[in-house]
């Protein structure tokens, strides 16, 4: 009886552990499902994790994945409720997006607190591989410092040495105005003032007065979403542009050309790292994620979140089990990305995601040749002068 009683309860102990280790991974999409960021991430985020998970288990069955979404409504509050909930509650493994740096900032602590991991792709503040990096946070799409570094420094280059500064007052726009004075500077332009306007502003003209008023050859938009569209639609009936100062939208979307129309968008210079319209690969995947977003373009966001993903369950199956978040995240910095949106790739010990940007400028009307026909090309920044440098981040992970 006794033997059999062992052998019983070493049964059960068995049945239990093959039970935990069929448990689903669990990811959360957090984005802003319903404002001025929900184009550039939003469901289109949830579309392009929808198709990570898909195309990772065609080629592992076995792999169990689950997806649950949330509105994080831009703020930090909300964002850190719905991130404790999920973790502690939900036993959610790994949060992805989160555009909107205030509450990206916020989420990054718990994932440390919890030990869990957060990649993201939709926030900019290059703060988080910076003085605010943890070993839980991944950074993939892109940051201010790359934005300042593409489209600051060719528009300074170009001429445009006089900056006047229309920020987005958070964060974000705070860190995109910081990355990108400095750069202005470095060489040899000169910021003669800024406004900060606040989040989901509907009424730019006073803004833009001050703008006007400065004589800045470049307004820099340190802005994104629904305040870029607004402020550029603005500027486009102040005749601003018309008057001879120029616009430098330091974070444009595809979905903001979209939305502006190229007659009122050509000639703007920006800085992305992912463009649907590149390449036949891009191309085909984007005709798969319109499947699901009827007459919308995919961001470099959502390609994020989409190659986030890939690397992300790459790490867990290498793994086995059920990795803690520290251990998740090593294992992704240690291991090279290659994904089909990205390529070849790699994650610095600060949590950066590093690859080639490009410099872009929006096509005028006559030069488009079918919808979605945004950007041409303007040069390509490789992956060493993209990000910014290891031992220059600030990071306390890499301190020394």
């Amino acid at each position: 009886m006794h033997l059999k009683s062992v052998l019983g309860v070493l049964a059960a102990t068995l049945l239990c552990g093959a039970a935990h280790a069929q448990d689903p991974i669990k990811i959360g999409v957090l984005s802003d499902m319903s404002s001025l960021y929900a184009d550039i991430g939003g469901p289109g985020s949830v579309a392009a994790a929808k198709m990570a998970v898909a195309d990772f288990t065609k080629d592992h069955p076995n792999v169990k994945v689950e997806l649950v979404s949330g509105d994080h409504q831009n703020k930090p509050d909300v964002g850190t409720s719905i991130a404790n909930q999920w973790f502690d509650v939900d036993k959610v493994d790994m949060i992805i997006d989160v555009p909107n740096s205030g509450v990206a900032l916020a989420v990054s602590q718990v994932a440390s607190q919890k030990n869990k991991l957060f990649i993201v792709s939709g926030a900019a503040a290059s703060d988080l591989t910076g003085p605010k990096c943890n070993a839980n946070t991944i950074h993939w799409t892109y940051d201010t410092w790359m934005l300042a570094n593409g489209t600051g420094k060719a528009m300074v280059k170009a001429g445009g040495d006089t900056w006047f500064f229309l920020t987005a007052d958070y964060a974000f726009g705070h860190a995109l105005e910081r990355d990108t004075s400095a750069v202005v500077e470095a060489n040899g332009g000169k910021v003669l003032g800024k406004v900060r306007h606040p989040l989901n502003t509907s009424d730019f003209s006073s803004f833009l007065l001050q703008a006007q008023t400065s004589k800045a050859k470049v307004i820099g938009l340190a802005n994104a979403g629904g305040d870029t569209i607004n402020s550029i639609k603005a500027a486009s009936e102040f005749g601003i542009v018309a008057g001879g100062q120029k616009l430098a939208g330091l974070l444009v979307f595809s979905s903001d050309v979209a939305a502006l129309g190229l007659q009122t968008a050509n000639g703007l210079s920006l800085t992305e790292t992912w463009y649907w319209d590149a390449n036949e690969t891009n191309r085909a995947w984007t005709k798969r994620w319109q499947a699901e977003r009827t007459g919308k373009f995919p961001t470099m966001i959502h390609a994020g979140v989409y190659a986030g993903i890939l690397h992300y369950l790459k790490a867990r199956v290498a793994l086995g089990g059920n990795p803690d978040g520290k251990t998740i995240t090593a294992k992704m910095k240690e291991t090279p990305t290659d994904d089909p949106l990205f390529g070849k790739g790699m994650i610095q010990a600060n949590g950066r995601k590093v690859h080639d940007a490009y410099l872009f400028e929006v096509k005028k009307p006559a030069e488009s040749k079918y919808p979605g026909d945004f950007y041409k090309i303007i040069s390509t920044i490789p992956a060493a002068e993209a990000f910014r440098t290891l031992k220059d981040s600030g990071c306390p992970l890499v301190s020394g």
